[in-house]
């Protein structure tokens, strides 16, 4: 078994990587020991745990896993989450990984430090890390570290065998369709494509059926009608009185072409043997085509909602946002008591920081899936020479929805609270929360949200947009093939009474490429995808209320 390597460095060069190793004192740090004593030692893996019970699995073990060729410490760090059920601060996965003989804690720690741990599906959480049960990458990752099969068995397609050809026996019609299934092969002569056409009708033909036959089976050919003027006197294709092209059977160049036909269907059917059908990879598609399909269809049926509180640190106010329903409850004071109740029915709950946010008002969240509505990454580097813009949420409200001023100054609301004017503090409040509520949309629509400063105009990917789930893109697909047009809402984000209010055609167009990648109105002018808010099929009201 290959040593664990990681970084450039082989741990455990002069040992089993799987033998564990004896904790010494010289290899230990000293904050991990004390932090990670109460873990013990030869802790014993549960039956079943949360996160295993939501991805349906066993229960894995570190032992296990670090035996793939594709373990590494982030890999490994998912398999301890797993193997635990709860969050985990990296000393304790460091000293895990010390009794499971990856690494010595020292170097674990450094290499966990190094390897980004808060990124999908792992999430940071103060000093501990904890794993998201729903990110399809888990299940991604368990199957590369062979903790679990194949969603599904590959199709084999069983075809007949037949016999090659043989040398001593005639060609038949089916052998050349085979033999040219990809073409007459360059290196041809036009002798041996008249030989092969002869041999197989058995009779005398005329140069144009000749030619009529090859051209059927491929688009290039040696053969030419003038080809007969260079043969020369004994050559196994002769010239009738007539103009017909006659065979002798008896040439040696007869078996020749007969060897090169069997050993071209030979060489195709090798080749065949080594890639995968086409029947089976079109079978695949659309068995994979149902199942987003249907899981789409489950992703839509969630119920979800987004919170806004205030302040976020000790909320003192929270707006409720119902997303299918397009409703606003703004609760403040000892209306907070009932919020538990009131997100009760929801399966997903997205806001800034949603987890130290749910945990400051006391909501457990239990089996729901969250949505980190804030900004997917914390910098952008702007030139080489190391200059950095913060992304911020209001830049990524500003940039997708263009709302000049998503979120009002947090001092301003103070002073509507303290004052006890809590009509405008709720209106303010709401109108913060339904510009979050543009920015969720505008991600589930298009699957990423828009960052534009200065020079800049990138789309940065959604984190709380499933792959499955129809975007923009799926939608053009969709119009394209069904020859309707779309119902778009263009500009800035649409009102709240009346989002449709600003609704206009857009057509679609295949790009460059020839996919449906391009929207134009009307008049023929291009609509940019970025821009556009609402997007719905324009024959299907029900299912663009959606979006």
């Amino acid at each position: 078994m290959r040593p664990l390597l990681r970084f450039g460095r082989i741990l455990g060069r002069n040992r089993d990587p799987l033998e564990p190793r004896q904790p010494n004192a010289s290899t230990r740090v000293g904050t991990t020991t004390a932090a990670c004593a109460h873990i013990g030692e030869n802790v014993g893996v549960p039956d079943q745990n949360a996160y295993c019970a939501a991805l349906g699995i066993a229960v894995p073990r570190v032992e296990d896993a670090m035996r793939s060729a594709d373990a590494n410490f982030y890999s490994l760090l998912i398999v301890a989450l797993l193997e635990r059920g709860g969050p985990l601060t990296l000393e304790e996965v460091a000293m895990r990984f010390e009794r499971a003989g990856v690494a010595p804690a020292r170097e674990a720690l450094a290499s966990l430090k190094r390897c980004k741990p808060a990124r999908a599906p792992v999430y940071r959480d103060g000093e501990h890390y904890a794993l998201d049960p729903h990110d399809d990458e888990v299940s991604f990752w368990l199957f590369r570290l062979g903790l679990r099969g194949p969603h599904f068995t590959p199709l084999q397609v069983v075809k007949p065998e037949f016999p090659s050809p043989s040398p001593d026996r005639p060609l038949t019609i089916a052998a050349l369709d085979e033999a040219w299934r990809e073409g007459v092969p360059g290196g041809w002569s036009a002798q041996r494509v008249a030989v092969t056409v002869l041999d197989a009708h058995d009779g005398p033909m005329t140069p144009s059926d000749v030619l009529a036959f090859v051209s059927a089976r491929s688009p290039w050919s040696l053969l030419r009608p003038e080809s007969a003027v260079f043969w020369h006197t004994g050559h196994a294709v002769r010239v009738l009185d007539d103009g017909r092209w006659a065979l002798d059977r008896t040439h040696d160049a007869v078996r020749s072409a007969r060897e090169a036909v069997r050993a071209r269907i030979d060489l195709l059917r090798k080749w065949a043997s080594q890639r995968p059908d086409p029947a089976a990879l079109a079978a695949h598609q659309k068995r994979l085509e149902r199942e987003r399909a249907v899981h789409a269809a489950q992703l839509a049926a969630l119920r979800r909602v987004l919170v806004h509180a205030y302040p976020a640190a000790r909320p003192e106010a929270v707006a409720v946002v119902d997303v299918g329903a397009r409703t606003i409850e703004t609760l403040v004071g000892v209306e907070l008591t009932r919020l538990g109740e009131r997100l009760a029915p929801y399966d997903v709950i997205g806001a800034v920081g949603v987890r130290p946010l749910l945990r400051a008002l006391g909501v457990e969240c239990g089996e729901r899936r969250l949505h980190e509505l804030g900004p997917p990454q914390k910098t952008l580097q702007l030139n080489r020479r190391g200059r950095t813009l913060a992304i911020t949420t209001t830049l990524l409200v500003h940039g997708s929805c263009g709302i000049g001023r998503p979120f009002g100054d947090p001092r301003t609301l103070r002073e509507y609270l303290d004052a006890g004017a809590h009509t405008k503090f709720r209106r303010r409040l709401e109108a913060d929360a339904k510009s979050l509520y543009g920015l969720y949309q505008y991600g589930r629509l298009h699957g990423a949200v828009r960052l534009r400063w200065g020079f800049l105009d990138e789309m940065l990917p959604a984190p709380w947009v499933h792959r499955d789930e129809a975007t923009l893109h799926v939608l053009m697909r969709e119009a394209h093939a069904r020859g309707v047009a779309l119902e778009v809402v263009v500009g800035a984000a649409p009102g709240w009474e009346h989002p449709w209010s600003r609704v206009q055609v857009a057509h679609v167009a295949a790009d460059a490429w020839g996919t449906p990648g391009v929207l134009v109105d009307d008049h023929g002018w291009e609509i940019q995808r970025a821009e556009v808010q609402l997007a719905r099929l324009a024959t299907s009201e029900a299912s663009g209320d959606r979006r």
